[in-house]
């Protein structure tokens, strides 16, 4: 159940990356139509007087680069607000898989069957060798996953 649930939420960030890519591409076309207009406007004033033509290259080259820089801008925004949200969902997940294994080592052991005898056999060895184990109340679902395994 987990793993579907976290399985179906990546699905839908793929699907948010998609369309995040769609719209870039199309950004991307219209900046390409644009680009085309502003060839065309320089060949317009290739037959203007040369410092008309100066004055109206560095003016189409300021606009130009200033729509750039707003564009720049705002992917930039966009980019580090998907980041942030990102990062918050992976921590989330990664909150939720701990949580999940946690509870994994808290099922009795009667449940699991191919763990049986594995306890048999910690049983077998406490009768070797007398002592006691010290640890963390904390490390306890840590502790009894690697005796597990």
């Amino acid at each position: 159940p987990v793993l579907r649930l976290l399985e179906a939420q990546l699905q839908d960030q793929r699907r948010e990356h998609e369309e995040e890519m769609e719209a870039l591409k199309n950004q991307m076309d219209l900046m390409q139509e644009d680009l085309e207009k502003q060839q065309q406007a320089f060949l317009q004033t290739l037959h203007l007087s040369p410092e008309v033509q100066v004055e109206f290259g560095l003016q189409q080259e300021i606009t130009r680069l200033t729509n750039e820089n707003l564009d720049l801008k705002e992917l930039l925004e966009k980019l580090e607000k998907n980041e942030k949200k990102l990062k918050k969902q992976l921590k989330i997940y990664m909150k939720k898989v701990q949580d999940f294994e946690a509870s994994q080592t808290m099922v009795p052991v009667e449940r699991r069957p191919h763990e049986r005898s594995m306890q048999v056999a910690v049983q077998r060895k406490e009768k070797d060798f007398q002592g006691m184990l010290e640890y963390y109340k904390e490390d306890e679902p840590l502790l009894i996953r690697n005796l597990i395994t």
